[in-house]
């Protein structure tokens, strides 16, 4: 870990990295095993109630089934650090699901890592709906 990165931005950094090289192993080391991933927070149909992916099992499986498929470029924007241990970033992913067809969500995701700087919990608030309005657009739905 740098002592020059806040350690919670530095987690957002590294998980991006990971997320869009397709890093699986190297994107779930960055989680405490009793992490959490809200993505989005409340319910989807990745998380129908909306308790969020708990534990290393849980996240390895919403990896899998949301990461991994996905051909994602992450935008982030200004990452606010805030105390020792956390940090929002407004994002932008999107995910290009070949022949022109993309879908593009905005984001704000709230990371919290501990004192040995794993990820705790990362939050990603986003509209689902948004998501649907596009499938639906894009004649997927």
């Amino acid at each position: 870990m740098s002592d020059d990165i806040h350690p919670a931005v530095l987690a957002n950094m590294n998980s991006i990295k990971h997320a869009q090289a397709g890093n699986r192993e190297e994107w779930l080391a960055l989680y405490r095993d009793d992490a959490v991933v809200a993505d989005p927070v409340g319910k989807s149909p990745f998380d129908p109630e909306g308790n969020g992916h708990v534990g290393k099992e849980a996240i390895a499986a919403f990896y899998d089934t949301v990461i991994g498929p996905a051909n994602l470029t992450i935008t982030p924007g200004k990452r606010t650090p805030s105390g020792e241990h956390f940090c929002a970033v407004p994002m932008t992913a999107e995910n290009d699901m070949g022949n022109g067809v993309k879908t593009k969500v905005e984001m704000i995701a709230v990371y919290e890592v501990d004192d040995d700087g794993l990820i705790k919990s990362m939050k990603a608030y986003w509209d689902w709906s948004e998501m649907e309005r596009q499938f639906k657009e894009l004649g997927l739905a």
